[in-house]
């Protein structure tokens, strides 16, 4: 897989390649954690067949019909871990609809079957944002609003 995107969107830093990418490719996650990451990654790129494929049996719905209208901005993993065959990782992802920001706060189940992590459900609430000029820009640049994505 060959990517154009200099950094992962998970906010590891690293290439999508060399970090989210290849299990976009095939491999699979080590941890909960990972393939939290990765399937945020995925929904930052419009990727619905790995969503769905990450997704247990259980749980998965039919189709997803991503909205091309939401960018996703920013991923804090705020708590992760596993015990056995289960895994949790807590986490807020900041996402952008045209101008109107909000936050997606989810407390998230895995289960680890034939050798792969997968996604069972979550416990999801959502807030929205209103940052103001002067405000830290919710997109974690670490700049005023105004002097960041607010300029558009």
């Amino acid at each position: 897989m060959t990517s154009t995107i200099s950094r992962c969107p998970c906010g590891s830093g690293l290439p999508l390649d060399a970090c989210c990418g290849r299990f976009h490719a095939g491999e699979a996650a080590p941890t909960p954690e990972a393939l939290m990451r990765s399937r945020y990654s995925a929904f930052a790129l419009g990727l619905e067949d790995y969503l769905l494929a990450t997704w247990h049996a259980s749980t998965c719905p039919v189709d997803l019909n991503l909205d091309d209208a939401t960018s996703w901005i920013r991923l804090e993993v705020l708590d992760h871990g596993s015990a056995g065959e289960r895994g949790h990782v807590h986490f807020r992802a900041t996402f952008r609809e045209g101008r109107r920001w909000g936050v997606l706060a989810e407390n998230s189940r895995f289960v680890h079957e034939a050798g792969r992590w997968f996604y069972v459900d979550g416990e999801p609430s959502m807030e929205r944002l209103k940052p103001g000029r002067n405000d830290p820009c919710p997109c974690g640049s670490g700049r005023k609003f105004k002097s960041c994505c607010g300029l558009g």
